[in-house]
């Protein structure tokens, strides 16, 4: 029960933070900015064929849907580090844990909170986004709910990192970092998918580290698998390998699995640096 009122209190707290209105607004000025985006492209299928439009729209798609990953990102990662380290710094903390309260329920609460409101804001976000997408250019993706389970993993996945860093650092310094990796592994992904393209293995292989040692990347390409029309994607061949927006395979069981372990190690390492803070 502590865990799940830790959870409620965490979101009460999420909604009354003004970076909560910064994701708001950017997410409305990327909504209408993609809006706007995909009726123009629309009006240009007539000179194409019904697969290149079809493969147009998932690249299109893709390249919206990682704007709203970013901006998942940055809301989590600066509502995880204030959520911890802002009640060490504040002494908040030591008022709540002078009581018979366990330190590792307090973070496994805040952590669910977190994942609630991340998963929540990818959920309505994406599907308002498919919802402008069908609206203007009649494309629907075809694994919907895969594709948003994967993204809020991705959100997970960032914000259990900005818990462990806000345990050690400053709040405004987690997000910093959390943010930085969280692009810098991307970065990485593109450059391993080029290398694979180009049959240059020791430049594939760094995506590959990069997308085990923190799993946001893979998670992503995995959504983006999700959310493009595989079939016509098949039908142009190699030529599209290496792009940044298209992704040629689906995650496997094992990745998944091992995303899953990354969390559970990461929080774990969480709840031990919490344990040895000193309020």
């Amino acid at each position: 029960m502590t865990v799940l009122t830790v959870a409620r209190l965490t979101l009460k707290e999420a909604a009354r933070r003004r970076v909560l209105r910064a994701v708001g607004g950017l997410t409305l000025a990327l909504l209408a900015l993609s809006a706007w985006g995909f009726s123009r492209i629309g009006a240009e299928f007539d000179s194409l064929t019904s697969g290149e439009a079809r493969l147009v729209s998932s690249q299109v798609l893709n390249l919206v849907m990682f704007g709203l990953s970013m901006i998942a990102a940055l809301g989590t990662a600066f509502l995880a580090g204030p959520t911890l380290a802002g009640e060490l710094e504040s002494g908040m903390a030591l008022a709540v844990l002078a009581r018979p309260i366990r330190r590792s329920s307090v973070l496994l609460g805040k952590w669910l909170g977190l994942v609630a409101f991340g998963s929540g804001f990818v959920v309505v976000a994406g599907l308002t986004q498919f919802l402008v997408v069908k609206l203007t250019v009649d494309y629907w993706p075809p694994h919907p709910v895969a594709g948003l389970a994967l993204l809020a993993a991705q959100t997970a996945v960032l914000l259990t990192l900005g818990l462990l860093l806000s345990t050690v650092i400053s709040p405004m310094a987690s997000g910093i970092v959390a943010v930085g990796l969280f692009c810098a592994t991307w970065v990485a992904g593109v450059v391993g998918g080029l290398g694979a393209a180009l049959g240059n293995d020791s430049v594939a292989r760094v995506g590959t580290v990069s997308r085990m040692l923190l799993p946001t990347d893979g998670l992503w390409r995995g959504a983006m698998y999700a959310f493009q029309d595989s079939a016509v994607l098949a039908q142009f061949g190699a030529q599209m390998d290496g792009f940044p927006f298209l992704s040629m395979a689906p995650l496997t069981g094992t990745y998944l699995a091992w995303a899953g372990v990354w969390i559970v190690l990461v929080l774990g390492l969480a709840g031990v640096a919490f344990q040895r803070r000193d309020l």
